[in-house]
């Protein structure tokens, strides 16, 4: 039995789990007693062969890869795992455009709200974009989701306040769900709008909470209710709704002159980044995918029982995965696929899977073996992975069309992060 100070401690790490990361304070890590962080004990697993089909044969060429094997993974990521995306189609209308001169003669600000409407609702999601001034034709873009509203990835005072709920932070003045200029900028470091719109890129980023405000009963006021039926163990939830709301911005981007519709690169850390691969993995348009520290649901193989686990994942954030998902709780072993298998689904284009040491609780030994094991499919399509199936040394990045690096540090985005992403994108667009 548990002693109030352990309730307490308990308490405060789930409070911690949802301020942008897994349980971690702003870089840095805080452990969750109880999981395995030793490699000695991660049990031994088979993975399943993700050229190898349901029914046994196996694929040995690209196109029998994209009209077999990629539908029959997509299939099963999204009846056991994400949830099935509706494919049916809900009217939007382009709201509010607002477009200046920002960040000292640096870049172009364009806010846009994007309106949807079906089964009786109406939701928004208000995109911010910052576009390189000097640009004299569309651009390519960088597009992610923010965790706390657009006016944090900036100081900029000219961003639009989000008119979501956006969860409480006594200490930084958001109080009654309503967000503040007080937190204008806060996860600025995370985004590096000068540096990306110095190196040609467009920043394209939009709120969360906007497409699934991130609590247990976010449902209600999430976009899956522009969809009529009750959700069954098989339907979309939080993680699925924000790889739908990644898609539609790629629809707006897509018909805009702004953005070079053929090098749009989705990104997103922690829990974003789960959803940046589901994006990705469904969504072609997305010519380039970054997972930045995503774990558990993410890049990180579940059957290495390493840090966060299926059982806890699903009963912290019951909200985030389908039902069905719930069924693999201590049995990450019957899962018919792992996530090496999502990052496959992103071949032939062009894949980052990024690491911190101090990120245990992500396991970044099991992110980067799950890259390695998706090198057979891009070799289907003659791409080079990140080679061996050793993880390299800190700080030392690794790959070519399939890349990746373990920074020093927690689990955050930072300078050494983004340096990195614009030297990959360099060079595949």
């Amino acid at each position: 039995m548990k002693t109030r100070h352990q309730w307490l401690f308990s308490a405060v790490l789930v409070q911690l789990a949802w301020l942008g990361g897994p349980v971690t304070a702003r870089g840095a890590e805080v452990r969750q007693p109880g999981y395995n962080y030793d490699q000695a004990k991660v049990p031994a697993y088979t993975l399943p062969d993700v050229l190898t089909g349901l029914d046994g044969v196996k694929i040995n060429d690209a196109k029998t890869w994209q009209t077999r094997r990629r539908p029959e993974l997509l299939g099963l990521f999204a009846n056991q795992m994400y949830g099935r995306t509706p494919t049916g189609k809900v009217a939007v209308r382009v709201e509010q455009v607002r477009e200046e001169l920002a960040l000292d003669g640096l870049a172009r600000r364009k806010q846009l709200r994007l309106v949807f409407e079906g089964n009786g609702v109406t939701r928004h999601v208000d995109v911010l974009m910052y576009l390189p001034a000097k640009a004299r034709g569309p651009v390519p873009a960088f597009v992610g989701l923010n965790f706390n509203g657009n006016h944090t990835v900036h100081s900029d005072p000219g961003i639009a306040l989000p008119t979501t709920w956006v969860r409480d932070d006594p200490k930084k003045g958001v109080v009654g769900n309503r967000a503040t200029d007080r937190t204008r900028g806060d996860q600025a470091t995370r985004w590096q709008v000068e540096k990306v719109v110095g190196r040609g890129y467009a920043v394209v980023t939009a709120y969360y909470g906007d497409i699934f405000p991130d609590r247990a009963d976010g449902r209600r006021d999430s976009v899956t209710a522009l969809f009529p039926g009750e959700p069954g163990a098989s339907d979309w939830n939080a993680v699925g709704a924000w790889a739908w709301g990644l898609s539609r911005i790629a629809d707006y981007l897509v018909g805009a002159g702004d953005i070079d519709a053929r090098r749009i690169a989705v990104h997103g850390h922690s829990r974003l980044g789960k959803a940046a691969l589901w994006a990705g993995a469904q969504d072609e348009r997305f010519a380039l995918v970054i997972s930045n520290d995503s774990g558990e649901g993410g890049a990180a193989l579940a059957r290495r029982g390493f840090g966060e686990t299926t059982k806890r994942i699903n009963t912290v954030f019951p909200h985030w995965f389908s039902g069905a998902f719930k069924a693999y709780n201590d049995r990450e072993a019957a899962l018919p696929f792992d996530q090496h298998a999502l990052l496959a689904l992103v071949a032939p284009r062009p894949l980052y899977v990024a690491s911190a040491t101090e990120d245990q609780w992500a396991d970044p030994r099991g992110e980067y073996l799950s890259a390695h094991h998706a090198g057979p499919v891009y070799a289907l399509f003659g791409k080079i992975g990140v080679g061996s199936a050793e993880p390299p040394a800190p700080d030392r990045p690794v790959g070519d069309v399939v890349a990746y690096h373990l920074r020093t540090g927690g689990h955050d985005i930072t300078d050494y992060d983004w340096a990195r992403y614009l030297d990959f994108a360099d060079r595949h667009f």
